[in-house]
């Protein structure tokens, strides 16, 4: 199946050559799109390098810092308009590790495969590399608050490493998503789900990244928080109306 992995990018100057590298040899035949956001460092510099002399690897440049989800949403769009037919989400700062992927595509390509399978920290045989005892309690913490809020039969929602039908992709809203960060990721599994999507955990080894600074921010985590418990009250008050209704 025609493959797209997109790699959004952000001042990844030192990591984006290992990254796609590693990610040409572990998935030959997919293709790559750096989605960068006009990196001050260069990283888009050194995507257009790669990309003149590797036609499997393919750059679009953003006009500025927009956001993860922004970077992936573009990103969907060019690869539907392209006929891919599965899209790939993966940081470029190593922290997914490529080698893996081929495992997630076998997932999404079996005959009873789901429109989504998420490479999962949480699931038996999951891990992380190098993680602060405290990185790990707020991932573990935001997961279970997301599964108690939405009803959402996923033991990692925020992951960011992913596989998508492109199907399932072309049947969402996708100009009508705001959601940046972590956010994204449980937004966009919550609502494959509400569609009647299926969605797959493949267990991954999730490794902190060596090159580089996270992203992560107070107001990363403070909008997953919001945006999770507004939806989680709406998809809870639907559901006391429908139970009252049936009495």
């Amino acid at each position: 199946m025609r493959t797209l992995v997109i790699i959004p990018t952000y001042n990844e100057r030192e990591s984006l050559p290992g990254a796609l590298e590693r990610t040409r040899q572990a998935v030959p035949d997919a293709d790559v799109l750096v989605a960068d956001d006009n990196s001050p460092d260069g990283t888009g510099a050194v995507a257009d390098a790669a990309a003149a002399r590797d036609d499997q690897v393919h750059v679009l440049h953003r006009p500025g810092k927009q956001g993860l989800g922004r970077a992936y949403v573009a990103g969907f769009q060019w690869a539907l308009e392209r006929g891919y037919e599965l899209v790939v989400e993966m940081d470029a700062d190593g922290s997914h590790r490529p080698e893996q992927l081929p495992d997630l595509l076998a997932r999404a390509q079996r005959p009873d495969a789901p429109e989504l399978v998420i490479g999962s920290r949480w699931v038996p045989g999951g891990a992380v590399v190098n993680w602060p005892r405290h990185r790990e309690l707020l991932s573990r913490g935001a997961n279970t608050y997301v599964r108690l809020a939405l009803g959402l039969p996923v033991r990692d929602a925020t992951a960011g490493f992913r596989v998508f039908r492109a199907d399932v992709l072309a049947a969402l809203p996708l100009e009508e998503i705001e959601s940046q960060g972590y956010c994204f990721q449980v937004d966009m599994t919550w609502r494959v789900h509400r569609a009647g999507g299926r969605v797959a955990e493949v267990p991954i080894s999730f490794v902190e990244r060596a090159e580089g600074v996270s992203k992560m921010s107070r107001s990363i985590i403070t909008e997953a928080l919001v945006r999770t418990t507004v939806w989680g009250l709406s998809h809870r008050t639907r559901q006391l109306a429908g139970l009252l209704g049936r009495r």
